[in-house]
């Protein structure tokens, strides 16, 4: 006899106990994170500190790293490694995170996160309205950009450690590969 187990939802996420280890409720399923190692932390240091430079000069949103919940859905609250939202979209801020679609999310892969961040959470994240989507790949140096909304099958674009590239939710800001995977 099969028996049926149901999803978790956000408000049951939202009864976990604050302090850690950290969570993520992924399609109705708890998942634990490990604290990421030294070299993720310091590709997200570096890509958060090219970002919050550019939005000192250009304050067109507000970044935000993890931990951070990202509550898309009933089912789905995640914690990227970075979550951009422009000015006009504010409304999604609350003092819980962000309920509703940011605009830009990062993921950097671990090893005990990779396929659910290339798998399920990007899945996720296209059917719920994120606009561009980069995983980053600390172990190959790179980066892969998605256009979700075009096409979440592939990336639009992969950058290595030589290139330089823009993304459209950040005019004029030229990121480097150079920049983000120094250690």
């Amino acid at each position: 006899m099969a028996v049926a187990v149901s999803k978790l939802t956000k408000e049951d996420y939202r009864l976990l106990p604050d302090g850690g280890p950290r969570f993520q409720l992924v399609e109705g399923e708890l998942y634990m994170s490990p604290a990421p190692n030294r070299y993720h932390q310091v590709i997200s240091r570096n890509l958060q500190f090219l970002l919050m430079k550019y939005l000192e000069a250009n304050p067109i949103g507000e970044l935000y790293d993890a931990p951070f919940d990202v509550y898309l859905s009933e089912h789905d609250v995640f914690q990227p490694d970075l979550v951009f939202v422009k000015q006009e979209h504010f409304g999604v801020l609350t003092d819980a995170g962000v309920e509703g679609t940011p605009d830009f999310i990062v993921e950097i892969l671990s090893p005990s996160n990779a396929y659910l961040d290339k798998k399920n959470k990007l899945r996720v994240y296209a059917r719920t309205g994120v606009v561009e989507l980069w995983l980053i790949d600390p172990e190959t140096r790179t980066v892969h950009v998605y256009d979700l909304q075009q096409n979440s099958d592939k990336p639009r674009a992969t950058f290595g450690e030589q290139d330089t590239w823009t993304s459209p939710h950040f005019p004029g800001l030229n990121i480097s590969g150079a920049a983000i995977f120094r250690k």
